[in-house]
This record gives structure tokens, C-alpha cells and sequence, in this order.
């Protein structure tokens, strides 16, 4: 990967004459920052980005069913392991860009709990996580409440959405007092409030992914996929409380 980072890199610079569009199929999660980056790097290159923003099992399988696509930023390891494994990826591009973290939400304003107290402070109101057999956010969610031997207890009451924002969205309306998101997530919405931190050991590591696709037919993938590791999209990606992977 370093070797095809640098080539890329050597290969990025002036504007070109001809401007060129690359298209992103990128995790709901990445929303915010990833359009921040986006921006920045059109303005550098005068080249256009396009993202389809979604669950990463939903692009994944759209990838999958042949929607054109020239580079795939996912939330989960194992979706684009199955891509990869049915030949979809350029695999010596793929690459760990971030990192995240995983906590619990409630609306705004709201104070800390001890995540053992969730199921007596949830009661019979709603826990938002996205959908937790498939979609990465609830899958890592589910992973953590049974560690710490509370997913039986709330999981009748888990409302599922069809992704981490779709869970982000109905605490922020006030549709159920507690969500598991990423703390991205938490911080990119006004209307709630952390309230835990889910230990990183009681789930599997939180790795964000990126890989072109073999079906891709834009001549900048390779420079937008560069243009991920540089000092300004770094900065940006950290603001928004993504780590390294």
C-alpha cells in the first residue's frame, strides 16, 4: 500500500487541464468530514467528487450488483473483505484510514451514566442502533452490550435503523432516549449528548477501509485516494473525532 500511496502522491499536483469526477460510495458515518475533504481536494484539483452516502452493507451489496462506483470507503473490515473476495477490489489499494469509537447518546441536554445502568434508566423506551446483523455500527453495538452481558436484557426494547444515522436521528428527534453510535456521530449532532464511552475491548476494533474498485473508470481515483492521508484531510478527519486506525 505505501508504494501505491507514494506513486499516487508523486502523481498529484497541478490542476489538470481537463477536469476528471471520481465517484465515493462512503459509510453514512463519513458524511461531514469526507464532504469537507472533498471540497478542499476539488478546489486543489478542480476535479469533481460525487458520494453516495449509505450503511456499508448497502453499498456493499449495491457495489456487488454492479453499481458504478471508483472507490468504496467503508466502516467495516469484513464487507469489503467479501468484496474482495468476489473480485471487486483493486486490492493492493486497499488501505486502514480511520478509526473510531463507539458510545452511547441520549437527547440534549443529558449527563453521563454508567453503561451497567442502562437497562433500568432505558426502561421501556427505545435503544436506536443501526441494523445490528448487518450494518457495521450495530453490529460492533450488539458486540458490546453482550461483553457486557446487558444485550439480552435490552434488546427487546432496540429500535433498528438502516443506518448509524438513521439511529443518530431518531434520538435527535427525541423518538427513543438512547442510541448507539460512533462518537463521531455524537459529535456531529447538536441534539444529543454522550453519555458513555463503550470500552474497545468489548468489540472488534472500529476500522474505516478504502479500496478502488476494479470497475473503476475514473483517472483520479488513485489522487482522491492520496489526497486521504495528506496533513489538511488528516486535520479534518480528526476534528470530527475519527483516530487513526
Amino acid at each position: 500500500m505505501r508504494n501505491f500511496v507514494m506513486t499516487a502522491f508523486l502523481a498529484f499536483g497541478a490542476v489538470s487541464a481537463q477536469a476528471d469526477t471520481v465517484t465515493v460510495f462512503a459509510a453514512a458515518s463519513l458524511k461531514e468530514s469526507l464532504d469537507i475533504v472533498a471540497a478542499d481536494w476539488e478546489q486543489a484539483t478542480g476535479n469533481t467528487v460525487t458520494i453516495a452516502y449509505a450503511a456499508t452493507s448497502t453499498l456493499a451489496r449495491q457495489i456487488a450488483e454492479g453499481a458504478p462506483a471508483d472507490i468504496f470507503f467503508a466502516a467495516s473490515e469484513d464487507w469489503m473483505d467479501d468484496l474482495s473476495a468476489k473480485g471487486l477490489l483493486r486490492d493492493e489499494t486497499r488501505s486502514d484510514v480511520l478509526g473510531n469509537t463507539l458510545v452511547l447518546v441520549a437527547p440534549a441536554p443529558a449527563s453521563p451514566i454508567e453503561l451497567a445502568q442502562l437497562p433500568a434508566v432505558l426502561g421501556m423506551g427505545k435503544l436506536a442502533m443501526a441494523g445490528v446483523d448487518s450494518v457495521p455500527a450495530g453490529i460492533y453495538g450488539k458486540q458490546a452490550l453482550t461483553a457486557l452481558g446487558l444485550w439480552d436484557v435490552v434488546s427487546p426494547n432496540v429500535a433498528q435503523a438502516d443506518n448509524v444515522r438513521g439511529a443518530l436521528a431518531l434520538v435527535a428527534l427525541g423518538e427513543a432516549p438512547f442510541g448507539v453510535v460512533y462518537a463521531t456521530d455524537a459529535r456531529a449532532e447538536p441534539k444529543v449528548d454522550m453519555v458513555a464511552m463503550f470500552p474497545s475491548e468489548t468489540h472488534d476494533p472500529i476500522i474505516y477501509p478504502a479500496a478502488i474498485l476494479t470497475g473503476a473508470t475514473s483517472p483520479v481515483a488513485a489522487d482522491f485516494m492520496t489526497y486521504l492521508y495528506t496533513t489538511t484531510a488528516r486535520l479534518i478527519f480528526a476534528a470530527a473525532g475519527f483516530t487513526a486506525p
